[in-house]
């Protein structure tokens, strides 16, 4: 019978912070096991070094490299993913013998630890158990003796490693947060930090629990000291007066604001790249102070100081206007954000809609334009836009489906080329096929059309294919449909074009 493999936490540090459970199994082992760097003890060894049993087999596995340096064939993740199939290959001969090996994980043993790599390659071959540890930001907030997150306050756990755009997005996003593998990475931690605007409440620990723990404000930490065995910590309660803004619910206001007015910006991102923002767009965000929208679209733009957040969901364009209007009104400077531009299909007419209620009658709005989805994926084709065309959603949430076909069968009898947004959904799949169904009745199966997935971001795909030949089930909410006009036409080099004239 094969032996029983464990993963086994042994908690950040302190001895006493082993549960039981844990004790009792490495007590009882045939193998411990435990990774440790090059010329360095195991940390996860020293701390369950006193119950370790004298007749253990003891399996130190050595990472051969420890940054991205190395002159192995496959580069850093190479050397690595030889090491873990060696080490996989060392402890399974234990298993296969008989005998119960345990393998110490510092914190927890799947909480960023080396663990989840064995587990992923013996998990399936031999039975196994995982006993979970304290883990090292657990003890941190402990160390500092202040409440992490409270109710309804949300936790988010970052790898230092992140872009550090995107950590300061994050950061400014959430509530509390724990910031794990420091080390080198501290620079960027700390500026993400302050782009958040979260610096002056974070926290810095380091060996928490152990006899050398040390806490004290990032701000005053020296990065040229910083150890792996440290993390940041910003708690909820750093972001009691402004918590309510960044979640996008609206703040109690005066009956009479304290400042005039301020303009409301309505601004379209573009499609995908930053190199399709423009000029304009970019010089607004980096001036308000505010930004509004839809979570995946607000993680386009840029954390900086000063700048607080208010993400929403898909379905509630009204709330979000309104809400930014609110914040206007009060004169704080605000932009409303929207994929493509603002004005095809965005937030620009939400904002409008929401602007009629006559308390916003003094809150000026302006929108900036965008490259529309429509722009981008004609252009990747060629010029499939070049004469009259027509613009749809498919959506039916704002409108009856009754009225979506009498405007496809208007635009077929018309002759124009036909853009389609929002072609399907998780929940509407059928209407592509029936859209097809009816441009069939008007147009030729061999009519050009182009379907773009993803146009400007990363895995892009452009297909050129025939009306006739269309599958529906390839179409999705990440799609663009153009459906071209008889006089629509494939060049020799593959490329979509629709003549400016058109013969009688």
């Amino acid at each position: 019978m094969t032996g029983r493999f464990h993963g086994v936490g042994v908690g950040p540090g302190d001895p006493g912070l082993i549960t039981l459970k844990a004790a009792r199994l490495i007590a009882e082992a045939d193998v411990v096991a435990y990774h440790a760097g090059i010329g360095k003890r195991s940390n996860a060894r020293r701390i369950a070094a006193d119950l370790i049993p004298e007749s253990a087999t003891e399996e130190q596995l050595t990472y051969p490299v420890t940054t991205g340096t190395t002159d192995h064939p496959g580069g850093y993740q190479g050397a690595l993913a030889d090491f873990y199939e060696e080490s996989a290959a060392r402890l399974a001969a234990h298993l296969d013998a008989g005998r119960d090996v345990v393998l110490l994980s510092e914190g927890d043993p799947l909480f960023y630890g080396s663990y989840m790599y064995m587990h992923d390659r013996l998990s399936g071959r031999y039975r196994t158990q995982i006993v979970p540890g304290v883990p090292a930001f657990g003890a941190a907030a402990a160390a500092v003796a202040d409440p992490l997150a409270r109710q309804t306050d949300v936790l988010t756990v970052l790898p230092g490693t992140l872009p550090e755009p995107e950590l300061a997005r994050r950061l400014a996003d959430t509530d509390a947060a724990v910031i794990m593998k420091l080390g080198r990475t501290f620079p960027s931690v700390y500026r993400a930090l302050e782009a958040a605007g979260r610096l002056e409440h974070a926290v810095y620990v380091e060996r928490a629990s152990m006899e050398e723990e040390r806490r004290l404000p990032v701000s005053e930490v020296d990065p040229r000291t910083v150890p792996y065995f440290s993390l940041v910590l910003v708690n909820g309660d750093s972001r009691n007066g402004t918590r309510s803004r960044r979640r996008g619910e609206t703040q109690p206001k005066d009956p009479t604001p304290a400042e005039p007015a301020a303009e409301l910006l309505v601004v379209g991102l573009g499609p995908g790249p930053d190199r399709w923002l423009t000029s304009e767009v970019s010089t607004a965000l980096s001036e308000v102070d505010h930004v509004v929208g839809y979570a995946p679209y607000l993680a386009r733009v840029a954390q900086r100081p000063g700048l607080t957040r208010h993400t929403s969901g898909n379905t509630v364009e009204l709330d979000r206007a309104r809400h930014a209007l609110d914040l206007a009104l009060r004169g704080e400077r605000v932009a409303v954000v929207s994929g493509g531009d603002a004005g095809v299909f965005g937030m620009a007419t939400a904002v409008f809609e929401a602007a009629e209620d006559p308390r916003y009658r003094d809150v000026p709005v302006r929108v900036l334009p965008g490259v529309s989805a429509v722009q981008a994926v004609a252009a990747r084709a060629g010029a499939p836009i070049g004469g009259d065309f027509a613009v749809m959603s498919l959506s039916d949430r704002l409108k009856p489906w009754e009225v979506i076909e009498r405007r496809l069968r208007a635009v077929a009898e018309a002759d124009m080329v036909l853009a389609v947004y929002n072609p399907a959904s998780r929940t509407r799949t059928e209407q592509v096929a029936a859209a097809r169904r009816i441009l069939l009745e008007h147009r030729d199966p061999d009519t050009v059309t182009v379907l773009g997935r993803d146009i400007g971001r990363e895995g892009e795909s452009l297909t050129v294919t025939t009306l006739g030949e269309l599958d529906p089930t390839a179409v999705d909410m990440r799609c663009l449909l153009i459906v071209g006009a008889s006089g629509t036409r494939l060049s020799p080099t593959g490329r979509v074009w629709t003549p400016r004239w058109v013969r009688p």
